[in-house]
């Protein structure tokens, strides 16, 4: 009698055939507003069970072990109040996030624009977010931090009114706050809606950015007795010259790993398209050959030496496969998850097991 107590299986796809419509009537920051409360009342709920588990497939990465190789990018819950609803997604890792010291409204409204006839999104949110202390707090009331339920990488950033000369202390302070609580930190320098902050990927301002985030981390990691690595989010929008120089800086500080990449200022893929001219990062399918191109590129710098997470415009299973191909680790999706829905993580990671 006992599998008649155990719910069915619905297929997440045409779970996610029925709300992604009424979510696309919706402006894109609407449909985000109430689509992760609703993940998350679901979650709380054990609805999320009924979309199935994500089958095991550990990799070990920066020391640490991910159940499976398909992660959630930063972005989607920048104050880290849905972790739980995120998480019964079946992801192998949840990055939240990008915070800052302060709060900060971010940039004006609208912000967000979809690009349907081209899988893509722009945004130019500007990390909006509470501030690292609220962000923190959030983090601690979650089950999946609470009961160690997984991997969690923390985002940190710079807010819009600090010099950039001063930026150091921005990431520094976030740095401090966040250590006991994450997996690892991200340090997100590629963000192209905060000004001049992609001129910390230079090679003077990057290496002094690393040496004082290096020098903090190791004496964290003797304060409270445990090594949090920190990984480097960068652009796509970067020439073969800047990808050796980023590659030399890493491995020269011994900093952890790399996400390559945050979204594009590029609107070739785009063009003649609605929203084309909206300003900010382009994400979505067109920045899949852009950000894969960089993976191969860094991964010819730096080998096997320091990991790399690929990131940018993972539609498919295939697509997830062409990252890891081309020297990627782990792999994490956002723009792939708003048009494709829940059923995009499997995928993936059954993707992935395959291609072992």
């Amino acid at each position: 009698m006992h599998h008649l107590l155990q719910p069915p299986t619905v297929p997440a796809k045409l779970l996610y055939a029925f709300a992604r419509p009424a979510l696309f009537s919706l402006d894109p920051e609407s449909a985000h507003n109430l689509t992760l409360p609703a993940l998350r009342r679901a979650a709380a709920l054990g609805l999320t069970s009924l979309l199935g588990k994500t089958p095991a497939d550990p990799r070990t990465v920066m020391g640490i072990s991910f159940p499976n190789p398909v992660g959630l990018a930063a972005g989607l819950d920048k104050d880290g109040a849905y972790i739980d609803g995120l998480a019964a997604l079946g992801f192998g890792s949840i990055e939240v996030g990008t915070v800052t010291p302060r709060a900060q409204a971010g940039n004006p409204k609208p912000r967000m624009f979809r690009l349907p006839a081209a899988n893509a999104i722009i945004n130019r949110m500007g990390f909006n977010n509470g501030g690292v202390d609220a962000f923190v707090a959030n983090v601690q009331a979650s089950r999946f931090y609470q009961e160690r339920q997984g991997v969690l990488g923390l985002n940190i950033g710079k807010n819009a009114d600090t010099p950039i000369e001063r930026a150091a202390e921005d990431y520094l302070h976030c740095l401090q706050k966040v250590y006991p609580y994450a997996s690892y930190v991200t340090v997100n320098i590629s963000s192209p809606n905060t000004k001049n902050l992609r001129q910390l990927q230079g090679a003077s301002e990057l290496d002094a950015l690393l040496s004082q985030l290096k020098q903090a981390q190791q004496k964290l990691a003797d304060q409270y007795q445990r090594y949090v690595p920190i990984a480097l989010k960068i652009a796509p929008d970067i020439d073969a010259e800047q990808i050796k120089t980023i590659a030399d800086a890493l491995l020269r500080h011994k900093i952890d790993g790399v996400i390559a990449t945050n979204t594009t200022i590029s609107r070739d893929a785009v063009r003649g398209l609605q929203h084309e001219n909206e300003a900010g990062g382009l994400s979505g399918a067109p920045v899949l050959a852009l950000s894969t191109s960089v993976v191969r590129q860094l991964h010819g710098e730096l080998g096997d030496a320091l990991p790399i997470i690929g990131v940018g415009g993972i539609f498919s299973g295939a697509d997830a496969q062409a990252k890891m191909a081309a020297g990627a680790s782990l792999v994490q999706l956002y723009s792939g998850l708003i048009y494709r829905g829940p059923a995009l993580v499997r995928e993936c990671a059954a993707a992935l097991r395959e291609q072992d």
